[in-house]
């Protein structure tokens, strides 16, 4: 089995090229039409509720594209993809665009939090929903050990999810004190058996070609798939624990540009912001009006979405 970096690199850099495809329809056409690029986890409420109800009260057309965060923030930087509004989790991917000139700021719009998400019809069910229900005999990290369960993340050298679930797991090596739980479950960081596309994590998972599969609340909510919640130490959900248990983990990781990096947990807040080189900046502001206002919160909450926190970031 290859599991080294560069293996994980030829993965990543095919499907980048994939994205960079299937993403050409998404900036070729002008006139009355708002493209919105977002965090994959968020195809659920984008592309069924937030564009459509945003669409038929404004009378434009809606085109939503998602992907891992940071490799569609690079692709945003790079000038190969062109959007009006970008929605992140985590303020790093925003980091990417405020560097490369085309954000001044990005608010809060939701927050979120970790959890183990489980198909309903696996063989390991019964055991994940015991953990779900707080059985002490089958602890969640224990069931994700067993022989034969197909567990799946997303890369964490382009999405958020795909680093907070290893933080996830190093958190969890504290709070139950089980020293080796990450590479147990996880393998290496960029294990290519585990690692998938955020847009396609939670299809997997629904088509049974995974047991379970790391997942942030809310898209697990959306997709209707059943979960193991977790404790505040260990969700990355609570700023209260940021000091004495998020900003005690991080590890290191190659990034595409082939630079190593240490990377640690932000919160899981989701940020959106108008880009400057929006086609259609007046309808990205709107649309930044709606998801922070009374109707695109309340479609938010309803799938799963909890509300902002914190400050504006960058102003």
């Amino acid at each position: 089995m290859k599991t080294s970096l560069e293996s994980a690199a030829r993965i990543g850099a095919a499907g980048m090229l994939l994205a960079a495809a299937s993403l050409a329809s998404f900036t070729a056409h002008a006139g009355d039409t708002l493209r919105v690029t977002y965090a994959g986890s968020m195809g659920v409420v984008m592309n069924k509720y937030l564009g459509p109800a945003f669409a038929q009260r404004e009378h434009l057309q809606y085109q939503g594209q998602g992907q891992g965060a940071y490799g569609m923030a690079r692709l945003l930087a790079a000038r190969k993809l062109v959007a009006d509004v970008f929605v992140s989790v985590n303020p790093g991917p925003m980091d990417i665009l405020k560097q490369a000139g085309l954000v001044d700021q990005a608010v809060p719009v939701a927050s979120t939090r970790m959890v183990i998400a489980y198909n309903p019809k696996s063989a390991y069910a019964p055991q994940l929903k015991a953990a779900a229900d707080g059985a002490a005999n089958q602890p969640w990290w224990r069931v994700l050990q067993s022989a034969g369960l197909r567990f799946g993340r997303t890369d964490p050298a382009v999405d958020p999810q795909g680093q907070n679930i290893v933080f996830t797991f190093m958190l969890a090596e504290k709070f139950y004190a089980q020293p080796g739980l990450a590479q147990a479950v996880l393998g290496p960081v960029d294990n290519p058996e585990q690692v998938f596309g955020e847009g396609g994590l939670l299809t997997r998972l629904e088509a049974g070609q995974l047991d379970a599969a790391s997942g942030y609340e809310s898209a697990t909510l959306s997709a209707g798939l059943p979960y193991v919640a977790l404790p505040d130490q260990i969700n990355l959900s609570n700023p209260a624990y940021a000091r004495d248990w998020y900003d005690t983990v991080g590890f290191a990781i190659r990034a595409r540009d082939g630079k190593e990096q240490t990377v640690h947990p932000q919160a899981l807040v989701f940020y959106a912001a108008v880009l400057k080189n929006a086609p259609d900046p007046q309808a990205a502001q709107k649309f930044l009006a709606f998801l922070q206002g009374g109707e695109g919160q309340a479609l938010l909450r309803r799938n799963g979405y909890g509300e902002p926190k914190g400050d504006a970031l960058y102003r």
